[in-house]
């Protein structure tokens, strides 16, 4: 099973794709953590990725897809494999088409987790986080049962992200949706774009995902 799941920042990607992984059985592949990997492990193509990471390049969709080719042929991606965050074109979404052809493999199910920009923007800039077990808060939806005080270690010291903010999110959301719109009627037009409310609860939104690859 080969899944694509879009959704913007703060949509809830991260804990969707942890329950896919442990439901279905499959594993998620982060490119940015396939490209340090390939850097690393000085694989041809990671030889390829860090000579323009060197320049302060942006690297190639030929390299990304290289990368990709790469991972998918070791063992853990036999059962199948969640992408999250690529692809952010067309261009990509057709070289990725190409890829998997050239393996007898396509994409099953590609996943947009649908949100309301604006109630997004106040859960992302409400978030924050204990400073020493990482316990994630916020300022209305979930508050430490004690205010002040971490509910999992006790401690007192919380954090937020820098990129936290109304304006960056705001600006990030934007990016999402001008680089993903075109994305929507290409996977339509194969039919496998499914379209869930990624604004309802954490479960309601598992059990949409459930029911969506539960028919493929």
């Amino acid at each position: 099973m080969i899944i694509v799941l879009l959704g913007p920042p703060g949509a809830g990607k991260g804990t969707q794709a942890q329950r896919i992984m442990s439901s279905r059985g499959i594993v998620q592949l982060s490119t940015g953590d396939m490209l340090r990997a390939a850097v690393a492990n000085q694989t041809e193509v990671g030889r390829k990725a860090k000579e323009f990471m060197d320049a302060g390049k942006l690297v190639t969709d030929e390299i990304v897809i290289g990368i990709i080719a790469d991972r998918i042929e070791e063992e853990d991606c036999k059962n199948g494999f969640l992408l999250d965050g690529f692809p952010r074109t067309v261009a990509q979404a057709e070289a990725l088409d190409d890829l998997l052809e050239n393996k007898n493999l396509k994409v099953d199910a590609v996943i947009e987790m649908k949100v309301d920009d604006e109630a997004l923007v106040d859960r992302i800039t409400g978030r924050y986080t204990c400073a020493e077990c990482n316990a994630g808060y916020h300022d209305t939806n979930l508050k430490p049962r004690v205010a002040g005080v971490c509910d999992s270690c006790g401690s007192t010291n919380f954090k937020r992200r820098a990129d936290d903010n109304r304006e960056t999110v705001v600006s990030r959301l934007e990016t999402y949706h001008a680089q993903t719109a075109p994305l929507l009627p290409y996977y339509s037009g194969k039919g496998v774009l499914k379209t869930i409310d990624g604004m309802a609860d954490i479960d309601d939104v598992t059990t949409q995902i459930n029911e969506v690859l539960d028919a493929l």
